[in-house]
């Protein structure tokens, strides 16, 4: 799908679920920005506020692409800024923050994803938001929460900066993962402890709006990211609750802990096909008796090794990988697959990139966008897509990732009423691009 592309056309008469919608985000890197495109690609308009010169972290980022301008633009800020609008504002000068306390009361949402405390200290926390629009929802998203002081202490590690990494490695996952005595492999599914937090703040935006259509009152939105990987990694804390002492599930042909074949007692692995790896989960004996059965060995389900599923791992290196690799020669990943799922086995291929941009199914559903290159370069850049499909809701038409300030004149034109002259002294004093 190409930006300016639309999908289930014939749902635009019904608009979207968030038309109407305003969202004033000061914002970087990739944890509200996901959010907010997001809550853009259901009918929000968001306006993101960045620093006049450079912009937010995010467009310092690599790989990069180049602006019409020559500017670095980060991957990192092209996946996360589609359909907004950019306003160059220096929110360290009293006359941009005096830009963005009028703006305030123009949006339903203020959104900001600086550290702990730094808002407040520049004037524009929560407080200070509410006292000149208190209707709005304020939304900030930390490594540990700002703290809402009626019900929640803070945490003692709410003045720590962090990026997913930290937050993932404090969830428990990686030790999960590795064992504690190996290094832990960092960012092992992408940027998952900012995807997780920007989920749990979209779900908070729309939770507090709809409260608000009941009472009339803002209120604050209080996202940590290290909560939202401590739900989204459950089986860290649960599995130990539940007796599993296990120290990572080890990767194939690397040896286990002791204590895992008893206590794990599924088979979740990658097996070599000729082309690459496809992955199975097998976690109940009829699954394990039709994956003999399918790959010539149907006497798994009378041999007493296999006559319960604790038999399973002690056996997998020994027994079950060399006979399902040996099934699998001649056979590609992804016919492996689809001879499995006939079998009412779960299993699909482990893709690379290309595979995953030639996949029918990502095709089918528009979950890659094509975003054409300023900078001379012929191949666009894939985007993500929007993963929330609504039967009565069109998709698109996308517009791409603003550059600094684009829109800053036309914002502070259309909301404030400012002239040409007091834009131009703004500008030329540094507060505005």
């Amino acid at each position: 799908m190409r930006l300016g592309d639309i999908a289930n056309a014939g749902a635009r008469e019904y608009g979207k679920p968030l038309d109407g919608v305003r969202i004033l985000a000061a914002e970087q890197m990739q944890a509200l920005p996901f959010a907010t495109q997001l809550l853009a690609r259901l009918g929000a308009d968001v306006v993101k506020v960045e620093h006049p010169v450079h912009g937010e972290s995010g467009r310092g980022s690599t790989p990069a692409m180049k602006d019409p301008d020559g500017r670095a633009v980060g991957a990192t800020y092209l996946r996360n800024n589609l359909n907004k609008r950019s306003v160059g504002l220096d929110l360290k000068a009293p006359a941009g923050r005096d830009l963005f306390l009028r703006l305030a009361p123009r949006f339903d949402v203020v959104a900001e994803n600086f550290k702990a405390g730094t808002m407040a200290r520049m004037g524009l926390g929560y407080d200070d938001i509410a006292a000149v629009h208190p209707q709005a929802i304020y939304v900030s998203l930390t490594g540990f929460g700002n703290g809402i002081d009626a019900y929640l202490d803070p945490s003692p590690y709410r003045s720590w900066p962090a990026y997913a990494s930290v937050v993932e490695a404090m969830s428990g996952i990686y030790e999960y993962k590795t064992g504690p005595d190996q290094p832990p492999t960092t960012i092992p599914v992408g940027a998952l402890g900012d995807i997780s937090s920007a989920l749990f703040a979209a779900i908070g935006v729309l939770a507090a709006l709809r409260q608000r259509d009941r009472t009339g009152e803002g209120q604050y939105v209080d996202i940590a990211m290290l909560d939202a990987v401590v739900a989204m990694t459950d089986i860290v804390t649960n599995f130990w609750s539940m007796g599993v002492r296990q120290h990572g599930p080890g990767p194939s042909g690397q040896k286990r802990h002791p204590e895992q074949s008893s206590q794990l007692e599924v088979i979740c692995e990658g097996f070599k096909a000729d082309d690459g790896y496809v992955v199975l989960q097998v976690v109940r004996e009829p699954q394990f008796y039709r994956l003999g059965e399918l790959i010539g060995h149907p006497e798994w389900s009378a041999d007493p090794r296999f006559a319960s599923r604790k038999g399973w791992i002690p056996n997998l290196e020994t027994v079950i990988r060399p006979a399902v690799e040996q099934w699998l020669q001649g056979k590609t990943k992804i016919d492996a697959a689809t001879e499995l799922t006939a079998a009412g086995i779960v299993a699909g291929p482990s893709s690379s990139a290309p595979d995953v941009i030639a996949d029918p199914h990502v095709a089918a559903r528009n979950m890659l966008v094509e975003m054409d290159r300023p900078d001379g370069v012929d191949e666009p850049i894939l985007l993500p897509g929007n993963p929330v499909k609504l039967s009565k809701m069109a998709e698109g038409p996308e517009t791409r990732v603003p550059w600094v300030g684009e829109h800053t004149g036309e914002v502070l034109r259309n909301e404030l009423g400012l002239s040409p002259a007091e834009l131009e002294q703004l500008h030329e004093s540094g507060v505005i691009n």
